[in-house]
């Protein structure tokens, strides 16, 4: 193993910042009320019984409460992060710098469209190249996420069939492999869950498909590459079965990272997907937010995006709220428009070649860790993968160490772990994607720590068994710790 990597100790959990105060200490300056300016009392409605118990602390206590605790949690500027599937990948500065800017981060969404023209421009420009890299016809940049994403676009499938066919279809299709998002969207949309057995490839099934078309079926959701890191071959002949019936298909695009540059949905006949800017343009992910996904749909699915729409007349940006087929608005204002801004500095920072490149990198690596992990860990399917590589701990756990021991020890060796179990139909799953952007060397000692942890799981298994020791917080109840929440302080 690496010199370099070894379990390390991380400093003890901090005290809360309600610890830390004390009565009468202030951490900022107010300048008093310049004797010009009238008082103004609110109404006794509106004030408070009492004070808002916030702590007294001094303004250098603040800051170095808030920087240890940040180094205490794990994220991509910290170290290696390669969770499957939602694709932790680092986030360029000059991002944050841009999206910084007073010109875009001290407007206001109530402003009239003419004093925004610049910030509807970036969000016109990158509609443009959201639409080129799909190859889809238009967008909408009002979803907050993947899921708000397939939720508007199975609203707008559902708005499509009552006014081409006069009433709404009944089922939508998954594979058994789909994100746990995808049966959740569809039945908040109105529909049925119907779910598809994978085939021993990995792959979808067609003829098992073939059965399940009829003309009750509203769509078909898959993710290509799916969540078992394979592509998904004989999607053209797919796409084409169930407009056949017609119904409509649907791309989930969270592993779009895969295919920038090199292939694209609307090529492969999906109707609509859609992009998680907070994956494949490596804006902010995690923590609730800030997020965004976009929807890309092909021209016949155009009447039915959320209103507004923003359009051009005259050499000038504004909204169209005048859309009777519309289904109406999704997300409050505009969308995240602050990971508009930093994605679009992704996309023209990288330009087309970058991009592909971006994709290709991620392929590669993936692909790197199979061939050096899977002489130790079980690979779900023995085929190259695509930007992800599915992992099974079985071998280990004829050892005694289950696939949640190894996670909780990576901990120890500074690394955060890969999603594990899921997909559901992998056992003892590890879905671990490192993105292009970590150099061989991260990639060679995290192998190195993977095959470490083998020989502890073979020499000692306890210590995964207790793993973490390392960290601020060891191993939870987490059922305990869900069903009875703590988070409100009080003295």
């Amino acid at each position: 193993m690496s010199e370099s990597r070894k379990p390390r100790a991380f400093q003890n959990a901090r005290p809360l910042i309600f610890d830390l105060s004390h009565a009468g200490r202030v951490g900022y300056q107010v300048a008093p009320t310049p004797k010009e300016m009238p008082a103004v009392e609110l109404p006794l409605a509106l004030r408070r019984k009492q004070a808002p118990r916030l702590p007294e602390v001094s303004e250098n206590l603040v800051v170095r409460h808030y920087t240890n605790l940040s180094v205490l949690n794990h994220h991509i500027d910290r170290d290696f992060y390669p969770l499957g599937s939602c694709t932790m990948k680092y986030n360029p500065k000059i991002n944050d710098e841009i999206a910084s800017h007073p010109g875009f981060a001290g407007l206001h969404p109530l402003q009239p469209a003419v004093t925004v023209q610049g910030a509807l421009e970036v969000m016109h420009q990158l509609s443009v190249a959201l639409a080129e890299f799909s190859g889809m016809d238009c967008v909408t940049l009002q979803p907050s996420a993947g899921a708000q994403g397939e939720l508007t676009a199975l609203l707008m499938f559902r708005a499509y069939h009552i006014k081409t066919g006069g009433k709404p279809r009944k089922r939508v299709i998954i594979p058994d492999s789909a994100h746990g998002t995808n049966p959740a969207s569809i039945v908040i949309a109105g529909y049925e869950v119907m779910q598809l057995p994978s085939g021993e490839d990995g792959l979808v099934d067609v003829n098992a498909l073939k059965k399940a078309l009829d003309h009750d079926v509203a769509a078909l959701m898959i993710t290509n590459p799916n969540t078992l890191g394979l592509f998904e071959s004989r999607v053209s002949e797919i796409t084409k079965l169930v407009h056949d019936v017609g119904g409509l298909v649907y791309m989930d695009g969270a592993n779009l990272n895969a295919l920038l540059g090199i292939s694209r949905p609307g090529d492969m006949g999906f109707d609509a997907c859609h992009i998680n800017l907070h994956k494949t343009f490596s804006t902010p992910h995690g923590g609730g937010g800030p997020g965004s996904g976009p929807v890309a749909v092909k021209a016949a699915l155009e009447p039915f995006l959320p209103t507004p729409v923003l359009q051009t007349k005259d050499g000038k940006y504004g909204w169209d709220w005048e859309r009777p087929d519309s289904i109406g608005h999704v997300h409050t204002f505009f969308g995240n428009f602050g990971i508009h801004v930093r994605a679009l500095t992704y996309i023209l920072s990288m330009g087309g070649d970058g991009l592909k490149s971006m994709s290709e990198n991620a392929i590669i690596n993936a692909n790197y860790l199979r061939a050096k992990l899977s002489g130790v860990y079980e690979v779900a399917h023995d085929a190259p993968c695509m930007h992800e590589v599915i992992l099974s701990g079985n071998r280990q756990k004829a050892k005694g160490v289950r696939t949640t021991d190894i996670a909780k020890r990576l901990l120890d060796y500074g690394f955060h772990p890969p999603t594990v179990y899921f997909p559901l139909i992998v056992p003892e799953c590890l879905m671990i994607e490192p993105t292009e952007s970590e150099s061989k060397e991260t990639l060679d000692e995290f192998v190195d720590v993977m095959l470490q942890i083998n020989h502890e799981a073979e020499a000692n298994p306890e210590i995964l068994k207790n793993a973490p020791t390392t960290t601020p917080v060891r191993r939870l109840d987490e059922a305990a710790a869900a069903r009875n929440l703590d988070i409100r302080y009080y003295k």
